[in-house]
């Protein structure tokens, strides 16, 4: 299992990558940043990337809707390139509230687009001439799907470190999590609960690895968490009640009633009322309530947080998950607490 950690899109960022080289002494292995509606993420790890020189630069998470398949390959050969061969390609759909709201793209067929986005991005790094005449995407662009007739079938001048950069898929629908055990490298599913990984995931992951080219290898689980290594039980239920805020952001209000996948999830672990009653007190404005309402299990499976035993326990059981990729958001107060934590937590994992 490798350690990793994400990094914030708010706050002072200039000031958290200046320190970035104390984890990576510490033992962290990979960084991400995320790309929401905020800063974009890929200028923010080419910055990173000048910076340290060893940790894996992962986005997290493209959506596939504001760029086309060849730019995120263009993108990711680039940050390959400034590297030197350290980039893992992160996609996502997103949701429409972001895509369509934010984009003002259409939020449509995630599962083929991404089936699409994976396929183009590998052939561009390969450095094929460029044709592909899938569902969603026509290169080039002719006149029957709404082309000029102009458009040729070109390929990447410049030769990527790699050929193969490694491709990673957010998701937690089961067709979504299916299509990423067949087609990509990695799979990053949201508010992992790891004893009932097999009652979420496993069978769209068993239909999927069934399907699964040998040449990609074994399929890699990549998970974020929180970390705090404490006996302060004061400070224990701090950080404990940050992730209960923020599942309960995503569980109640990330989605429309009937249209919440992080919610749809929570319910496959089984808990089917409590996910209904948080997303009832959110969507109400009853952000605190619904908060609270996350079951005290849930955020104990989802966190590493607390006395050591408890956290090297934790550690053990995402291992036995299959987890491959721990990401890991510090929580102490204090940059020298945190980089603490994460060489100790770097030491748990081994």
């Amino acid at each position: 299992m490798k350690l990793g950690m994400p990094i914030n899109y708010a706050g002072d960022f200039r000031e958290t990558i200046e320190n970035l080289r104390d984890f990576e002494n510490a033992g962290v292995r990979r960084v991400t940043v995320p790309e929401a509606y905020s800063f974009d993420a890929v200028s923010q790890l080419g910055y990173i990337a000048a910076k340290t020189e060893t940790m894996e630069l992962q986005t997290g998470i493209l959506p596939m809707y504001s760029r086309t398949p060849t730019n995120l390959a263009m993108t990711a050969a680039g940050l390959d390139y400034i590297s030197g061969g350290r980039a893992i390609l992160g996609i996502g759909a997103s949701g429409p509230q972001v895509i369509e709201g934010f984009h003002g793209v259409k939020y449509d067929f995630p599962l083929g687009r991404a089936r699409e986005n994976a396929e183009i991005c590998r052939k561009v790094w390969r450095r094929e001439r460029l044709e592909y005449d899938g569902r969603h995407y026509h290169l080039p662009l002719t006149p029957e799907h709404g082309g000029s007739g102009l458009g040729k079938p070109l390929k990447l001048i410049n030769h990527p470190v790699r050929e193969r950069i490694p491709m990673l898929l957010a998701a937690i629908g089961p067709k979504n999590v299916e299509l990423a055990a067949e087609l990509f490298e990695e799979f990053q599913p949201f508010l992992y609960h790891p004893e009932y990984v097999d009652a979420a995931f496993g069978p769209a992951l068993a239909a999927g690895r069934a399907k699964r080219d040998p040449e990609l290898g074994p399929l890699q689980i990549v998970v974020q968490t929180s970390v705090l290594i404490t006996e302060d039980q004061a400070a224990i239920d701090v950080a404990m009640n940050i992730v209960r805020h923020h599942a309960a952001l995503y569980i109640g209000g990330m989605g429309a009633r009937g249209k919440n996948f992080y919610n749809s999830l929570v319910q496959r672990y089984g808990y089917v009322d409590e996910a209904a009653l948080i997303q009832d007190l959110y969507l109400a404005g009853r952000k605190d309530e619904a908060a609270a309402a996350v079951p005290d299990e849930l955020v104990r499976a989802m966190s590493l947080i607390g006395p050591r035993s408890v956290v090297a326990e934790r550690v053990e059981a995402f291992r036995d998950s299959g987890v491959g990729v721990l990401l890991a958001a510090p929580s102490a107060f204090t940059h020298a607490e945190r980089v603490a934590d994460m060489a100790a937590l770097a030491e748990l994992i081994g």
